[in-house]
């Protein structure tokens, strides 16, 4: 059993042919040391490792687990601590390296790649503040019953496909903003608009939709307004555009400024009912879900259920 407060961190090596893994880690090794932080390392071998990787680490009695990856890693970490109950999640902290395809949950708080000595200096200082989590509740084809947890955002319709090609070109090209733009260029050629009925709040939809964002925090720049300790879930709804608008749309979202654009709807609420046509693509922190949802389906917000380490 750890008794010494030591970090339990799961690194989760980046793919791609520009990024050299190992010399990153040797830079992360560095910094820990110079700052004497005590920690074990556990190597996440594939993406979907890490909930394994966490359980092992708590029943082995670490209480600081800090996931070096990007949003798919603290999705998977978070899923699993959701599963625990509320005095044993209490006794745990989540920390982040950034070292993922997307980082955008750990940008929110102002952690960022190269900054590798101050990230770990902030996670040295332990500043914690709870924090909610979305959760995405729907049936799939076999009648189960499924839920899927997430700390920046559901997206329905073009957006999640767009987020989905971000991801694989992200492993070609450094670039945040080189690989969105190519994702949205290819997305000009293909599906638009999806057929979508929603409930939120006391309004009412039934209309064919280019997207919806659902946010708990800045939902890559849909839910711009979006804050993960309000209680609150923010809403982007997108009616099909003109080409010329679509591309305005682009240029406004990569600017955070998506809200001002004349084809979406911004919402506010703590959830909101949805059913969406057969193979609508649905994406959970950037990440598509196997099966689209069948019938209407849910999204609220759990307020202030996992403790996470913010910058000084």
């Amino acid at each position: 059993m750890v008794m010494d407060g030591r970090w339990g961190i799961i690194y989760c090596p980046k793919s791609g042919w520009l990024h050299n893994s190992e010399k990153w880690w040797k830079q992360v090794e560095r910094y820990l040391h110079a700052h004497n932080i005590k920690y074990d390392k556990v190597l996440s071998e594939n993406p979907r490792s890490v909930q394994q990787l966490v359980r092992k680490l708590i029943s082995n009695g670490y209480t600081t687990i800090i996931i070096c990856g990007g949003d798919s890693a603290l999705n998977d970490a978070v899923n699993y601590l959701m599963l625990l109950d509320c005095i044993e999640r209490e006794r745990i902290t989540l920390g982040v390296i950034p070292n993922g395809v997307l980082n955008d949950f750990a940008h929110f708080w102002g952690f960022e790649e190269s900054c590798l000595e101050q990230t770990i200096e902030w996670l040295e200082q332990g500043r914690v503040r709870r924090i909610d989590v979305g959760c995405i509740r729907y049936e799939n084809k076999k009648n189960e019953r499924c839920r899927r947890y997430f700390l920046n955002c559901v997206n329905i319709g073009m957006v999640a496909n767009i987020m989905s090609l971000r991801r694989r070109m992200r492993h070609v090209f450094i670039s945040r903003t080189i690989s969105f733009i190519l994702s949205c260029f290819l997305f000009l050629f293909q599906r638009m608009d999806y057929l979508m009925s929603l409930r939120i709040n006391t309004d009412r939809l039934q209309q064919r939709l280019m997207t919806l964002c659902v946010g708990n925090a800045h939902g890559y720049g849909q839910t711009p307004n979006a804050v993960p300790y309000n209680g609150l879930l923010d809403v982007s709804v997108v009616s099909k555009p003109r080409m010329l608008q679509t591309l305005r749309g682009m240029l406004l979202l990569l600017h955070n400024k998506i809200l001002s654009h004349r084809n979406v709807l911004a919402y506010r609420t703590q959830e909101l009912s949805i059913e969406v046509a057969q193979h609508t693509p649905v994406s959970v922190d950037g990440r598509l879900l196997k099966h689209t949802p069948v019938g209407t389906f849910t999204i609220g917000v759990e307020k202030e259920v996992i403790n996470f380490i913010i910058p000084s």
